[in-house]
């Protein structure tokens, strides 16, 4: 059991660590200056803790489809489950794999003469080709993919820690808490739990462990070994970045600032290696967010989309949308995963104590009220029509939608127990 863990957890981390989990930490580090330790620890809050606690709280509730759609009712569920994935899948995190990869490995290294069009057609054909069988998606993951890519990375963090590009400077954002969360967001890793939970489910079973507690333990060893290997990575990441910015100044994107970092300190041959980690991280990930699409739908239409029209499909739609290019795929993925995160997040931890509670009308008032304000927000975020909004508690932290999802969750217990006390005196007469 311990090598299938270690095996399942080494799939997943790499499946997690994709084109957000590398360009977004440094970024996060060179805006937070001194104050980096808090941006990393609210990112890794949001991305690593989220993710991970997701991924066996949707298993140990009966699998990510039943845990959301029986804690939020069959159709409110099933909206949301299928938002997510889109988002994790073909519109969103898939594309961007592509597109992160493009402009951080092949333009480093090739200028403009390779063209998009046919490195994006060439990435998916290979995502296609190694995601296609189901059975073998963790294993080509686990046991291949992912211990070059983690070699890779330390050699670039190890040399940035032994041997740091400046000083860490004052703080160039005073929010770094905030950005931190929403570096989190913008991460998506806690809405591919969703897809990767019911991976995580199928890699187990294939393995050969047939009882649900032998199941179980597979995936709650495999998130622990997912987790603490992108914590250290996030950290290491992180401080690459606040050890640049007084070295570069202000003013980079995201994937020039990982590239710049790279080249000072390794050179031409860093530049290499990065675009090496790039490929294999994206192209980790969009193979697990392929077959957690494909596995998603065919089990959400019981097989009417079977699994290899699923990883065609998904394939063939994120091929279309990654040719617009990282930053437009970035700017209208904000406000999307700034209304779907909180009430997904809010079920996913809430599915933890749904026994204890004894009915699921506290996760229904609590995930209501963070959508609602989420959704006020980004409206306010993009149109400017609702100033009030600023003014709500923790506006500033990215949480505005908490208190209002603790009063859903206090009004959600409260309808249960008058509906319940009104059922139990019908009862009685």
């Amino acid at each position: 059991m311990k090598k299938d863990t270690l095996i399942t957890g080494l799939a997943l981390f790499a499946m997690f660590f994709g084109a957000g989990n590398l360009i977004f930490p440094p970024f996060l580090g060179m805006e937070s200056g001194t104050d980096w330790v808090i941006g990393f620890l609210c990112f890794i809050l949001i991305d690593v803790a989220l993710s991970c606690l997701g991924i066996f709280a949707l298993n140990a509730a009966g699998g990510a489809n039943a845990a959301v759609e029986g804690s939020l009712g069959r159709v409110p569920g099933l909206v949301l489950n299928t938002a997510v994935i889109l988002c994790t899948g073909m519109i969103i995190a898939e594309p961007r794999t592509a597109a992160t990869t493009y402009e951080m490995s092949m333009i480093p290294l090739f200028g403009d003469s390779v063209n998009m069009l046919a490195f994006s057609a060439l990435f998916f054909a290979v995502v296609l080709a190694l995601s296609i069988r189901q059975t073998r998606l963790v294993s080509i993951i686990g046991k291949v993919l992912t211990p070059l890519l983690v070699l890779c990375v330390f050699v670039i963090i190890v040399t940035g820690v032994v041997y740091p590009l400046g000083e860490i400077g004052a703080p160039l954002s005073s929010h770094a808490a905030q950005d931190g969360i929403l570096a989190g967001y913008q991460a998506m890793d806690v809405l591919a739990c969703v897809g990767f939970a019911i991976v995580m489910e199928n890699a187990a079973r294939s393995a050969g462990y047939t009882r649900r507690e032998d199941q179980l333990k597979v995936i709650a060893g495999a998130s622990v070994v997912a987790g603490a290997l992108l914590a250290v990575i996030y950290g290491g990441l992180t401080y690459l970045g606040a050890s640049s910015a007084l070295a570069f100044g202000a003013g980079m994107d995201r994937s020039t600032l990982i590239v710049e970092i790279t080249k000072h300190l390794l050179g031409n041959t860093g530049v290499i290696i990065l675009g090496i980690i790039v490929g294999l991280a994206c192209l980790t990930t969009a193979i697990g967010l392929t077959g957690a699409s494909a596995s998603y739908f065919e089990r959400t239409t019981h097989g009417k989309i079977s699994y290899r029209t699923g990883v065609i499909v998904t394939v063939l739609v994120s091929f279309a949308i990654c040719n617009l290019g990282l930053n437009a795929i970035v700017a209208f993925a904000a406000p999307i995963l700034s209304v779907v995160c909180p009430p997904f997040m809010v079920c996913v931890v809430m599915v933890l104590f749904k026994k204890r509670m004894g009915t699921t009308w506290p996760i229904k008032g609590a995930a209501l009220g963070a959508f609602v304000i989420s959704l006020l927000t980004t409206i306010d975020d993009t149109y400017g029509v609702l100033p009030a909004i600023k003014a709500l508690p923790f506006t500033d932290l990215g949480f505005s939608w908490l208190p209002f999802a603790i009063v859903g969750g206090i009004i959600g217990a409260v309808v249960f127990r008058v509906i319940k006390g009104s059922k139990d005196s019908k009862a009685v007469a």
